[in-house]
């Protein structure tokens, strides 16, 4: 089972993530965690990024493809081979939000992505409005970053939400409590298990 978690910077992503994968381990099964840039050379470079100061919109791109190409052939397909729950704190539905923020087309982008890289059984959409979105990124004691400013946050909601109809997404209410947050995600996850044969 492939399952991804997204939304703009101050959702709970993170959080939620980790619970989630918490919920699986506690019924004995075996749980791949990981997260979207990731810790690897692209991904390094794209954090540093964020507070140095962003690369060129196509430089950035490509270094979100070169890290997803890594972390597809190195980590997400052996685990779903093996297997495993894969859960992903950010997948390439940011580069359809954050790049197409930036003005790329955000479809062109999810297809070029979906050329090599596994689409989600189940893709959880934690959806915020950008004012408490900034109050709570402020509140954990940062600054809000390059990819944070509220216009481009307010576009990335934008395109997150343009997926709301797709069969195997879940908007999931942000607003409330982070405890109140994991059991919508939990129903959603439930609701969505029952179905599998």
């Amino acid at each position: 089972m492939f399952i991804v978690l997204e939304g703009i910077d101050g959702t709970g992503k993170s959080t939620q993530s980790k619970r989630l994968a918490e919920y699986f381990r506690a019924q004995g099964k075996t749980v791949t965690l990981s997260r979207e840039p990731t810790d690897g050379p692209w991904g390094t470079l794209l954090r540093k990024s964020a507070e140095t100061g962003r690369l060129s919109p196509e430089d950035e791109l490509q270094a979100f493809l070169n890290d997803r190409k890594q972390h597809v052939d190195e980590l997400i397909k052996p685990a779903l081979a093996a297997g495993h729950v894969v859960i992903l704190d950010r997948y390439y539905f940011s580069t359809m939000a954050y790049q197409g923020a930036r003005g790329f087309d955000p479809f062109l982008i999810r297809k070029d992505n979906e050329a090599f890289a596994p689409v989600p059984d189940l893709l959880l959409i934690l959806d915020l409005d950008v004012d408490t979105a900034h109050a709570r990124i402020g509140s954990r004691g940062d600054t809000a970053n390059e990819f944070e400013q509220r216009a481009n946050l307010a576009r990335c909601r934008e395109i997150f939400l343009s997926l709301k109809d797709e069969p195997f997404v879940k908007i999931i209410d942000a607003t409330s409590s982070a405890d109140e947050v994991t059991q919508s995600v939990l129903r959603a996850v439930s609701s969505f298990t029952s179905k599998l044969p």
